[in-house]
């Protein structure tokens, strides 16, 4: 039952996790991917404004690379094809790390053709672009290019951009993505292309730092999750012990009583004809073992009350000094008649804010298991103090004491050192469990300390 939990709270935290990133982590790639689209759109105005502003870096007949210059340097093309690069000037210099379709641009003297001309709006700075033109029938008339690519290469990007002439549209052709703008022109049609391969390589780049970094948290947060939700779970599965236990031991409590009184009542049955006064014996059983029944039932409502008060008590001051010694004058004749010696220390008007019927009930519990465990002509010692901030309340007795392993137990229900003894005193091992359940109610802490053999004492701090 309890892995089950387990499993229903961790895929439930899994869930939730899982969608929380994926929302955040599609806003950031929309957001992401929204800027990436808008910047490309400026770059290829950009792009489109240069080219249209008195013709750009240069023209060229459709499918012939030529410039001001005669000098060229052959390139890879972005499809794997080798061209020339013209140039404008007696000699051209290489320049590394430039982006595109041949991967170099021309570097020439003071007629570079990347330098704009006066009054022209230079392009974006390592940008790989080109111009089309053609006429209405879409056909093809001049090339301004840098670059000096087969014929085929020119044709599918001018069939891509037919296809769909717009603004603003992207394609992919041979491994490389462009995007173009197609304008309307007297005599036909001028489409500019621009690289955008790096750009949307990042929107590639991030969908694959998300995939990483997801698996990676939710991994992590199994094994966080899974950790916590046992330890969350060991408390439940305590509780959920303690009561089947708390069921068992109420249900054999009761089982004896019960089977006492069944048999005092078969006892009279069989002698039916006998007067009452000759039953009284068997009666006395059954009165007895019923006020044990009334006992123990009013001390498990007792414990349930508790459970259920927690948070709704009214608390006031009162004196505890005198509540203790009221509840002392009650337990002295108890105390006399067991023969036992009895002292205490209580240092006068000691204010608590609290329930002083429970208190006195703390008291009382203590004092009776004191009388009921302390040894024949013992003693008992209790004491009331201020310590510090808080009041203090001990109550000592001697006699065989508690065993250490039975230290962490003395206040479960039900629990009992020696089952013969309680049985024989009449008790069903409640009492300091409805203690320690009414100073925890008043944020208080009660202990217990033993020497067996010698002595046991407990303290109840409040305030």
């Amino acid at each position: 039952m309890f892995k089950k939990l387990r499993n229903r709270f961790l895929l439930m935290n899994m869930v939730i996790i899982t969608i929380i990133m994926l929302v955040a982590f599609a806003t950031i790639y929309v957001i992401t991917y929204q800027n990436v689209r808008r910047d490309i759109g400026m770059e290829l105005e950009r792009v489109s404004e240069f080219y249209h502003k008195d013709g750009g870096p240069g023209k060229q007949s459709p499918g012939k690379g030529s410039g001001q210059g005669g000098a060229s340097l052959a390139q890879t093309g972005s499809g794997g094809k080798t061209g020339s690069l013209s140039g404008t000037g007696d000699s051209a210099a290489q320049t590394q790390g430039s982006r595109g379709i041949g991967g170099e641009l021309p570097a020439t003297g003071d007629t570079d053709l990347r330098r704009p001309r006066e009054g022209q709006i230079p392009p974006p700075e390592l940008s790989v672009s080109f111009e089309l033109k053609t006429d209405r029938e879409w056909n093809l008339l001049s090339k301004n290019t840098r670059f000096d690519m087969e014929n085929t290469f020119y044709e599918t990007a001018k069939e891509e951009a037919a296809s769909k002439p717009v603004r603003n549209a992207q394609f992919t052709l041979e491994g490389t993505r462009w995007a173009y703008s197609v304008q309307q022109t007297p005599g036909g049609y001028s489409i500019v292309f621009l690289d955008v391969t790096a750009q949307l390589k990042i929107i590639t780049n991030l969908i694959y730092t998300f995939s990483i970094v997801a698996l990676v948290m939710l991994a992590v947060i199994y094994l966080t999750s899974r950790y916590f939700a046992n330890r969350s779970i060991e408390p439940v599965r305590e509780a959920f012990d303690k009561q089947k236990q708390f069921i068992a031991d109420a249900s054999h409590e009761l089982k004896t009583p019960l089977a006492v009184i069944n048999t005092n009542a078969d006892v009279l049955l069989a002698n039916s004809d006998e007067t009452i006064r000759s039953q009284s014996k068997w009666l006395q059983h059954i009165k007895s073992e019923t006020e044990r029944m009334k006992t123990l039932t009013n001390d498990l409502l007792y414990l349930t009350q508790m459970d259920d008060a927690r948070g709704h008590m009214i608390f006031v001051p009162f004196d505890l000094s005198e509540a203790v010694e009221s509840v002392i004058l009650t337990m002295e004749a108890v105390i006399f008649e067991k023969e036992l010696s009895f002292t205490y220390d209580i240092e006068p008007r000691l204010i608590l804010t609290s329930s002083s019927e429970q208190i006195k009930q703390v008291v009382m519990i203590l004092l009776d298991n004191a009388v009921k465990y302390t040894n024949p002509r013992g003693s008992i010692h209790l004491s009331l103090k201020k310590q510090h901030n808080h009041l203090l309340l001990r109550v000592t007795n001697t006699g065989g004491g508690i065993a250490p392993e039975h230290l962490d137990n003395i206040f479960d229900r039900f629990y009992r050192v020696d089952a013969s003894r309680s049985r024989k005193h009449g008790g069903y091992g409640l009492g300091l469990a409805i203690a320690k359940s009414i100073v925890e109610q008043h944020k208080g802490k009660i202990s217990v300390k033993s020497v067996p053999n010698e002595k046991t004492t407990f303290d109840v701090q409040l305030g």
